[in-house]
């Protein structure tokens, strides 16, 4: 199963708060909206990448609980970014120093882009449609993003100002300058 986008534009224009009571009445679908106000609406993924994202996120949490710096975030997340769309990226983390000069009600989609975010390329995903993703992310604010392809057996790292580098078969991968101490084993996820 691939996304489905329904373009409501301009015949239906919701507001962030209609939106999120989209996604609230409607908890068993993952829905995005781009920038366009387009409506994305994901498949849930097969039981391989669900392992697999589960390992990753467990993983990032894990080293954000023992770093403390920050807070780790599952693909359940909603975030606004300063382009107007809502994404949900695989996994992601932001900064407390952001998040306490905001001061976001818990309850509501987070209104920035995350410092690092995520994608685990599914079976059903277009490698495309998640690069422009990826490269979307970098375009709002993401200072580091990963690119995970257990399909090609490849890893694309995004970084503001820079080219996409493309690892051919990690082993592991370095949060950098994000996320100092962070590294991420890739022999059950990329694998």
């Amino acid at each position: 199963m691939t996304a489905l986008i329904l373009n409501l534009s301009p015949t239906i224009e919701l507001t962030d708060e209609q939106f999120f009571q989209l996604c609230q009445n409607n908890r068993d679908l993952r829905l995005e909206r781009t920038a366009e106000g387009e409506l994305i609406i994901m498949p849930p993924t097969g039981w391989e990448s669900g392992n697999r994202n589960s390992k990753l996120t467990a993983r990032l949490e894990f080293w954000a609980d023992a770093d403390g710096t920050g807070l780790a975030f599952d693909s359940s997340t909603g975030f606004k970014l300063p382009n107007g769309a809502n994404r949900s990226p695989d996994a992601s983390w932001v900064s407390r120093e952001r998040l306490e000069a905001l001061n976001p009600d818990p309850a509501k989609f987070l209104p920035l882009a995350p410092d690092f975010a995520v994608e685990l390329r599914s079976a059903s995903d277009s490698l495309k449609t998640v690069q422009q993703k990826m490269q979307e992310y970098i375009d709002n604010g993401v200072r580091l993003g990963w690119l995970i392809n257990p399909q090609n057996q490849q890893v694309e790292i995004y970084r503001p100002g820079q080219e996409v580098e493309v690892l051919q078969s990690p082993t592991s991968l370095f949060g950098e300058d994000v996320l100092p101490g962070f590294v991420l084993d890739l022999a059950q996820i990329l694998s």
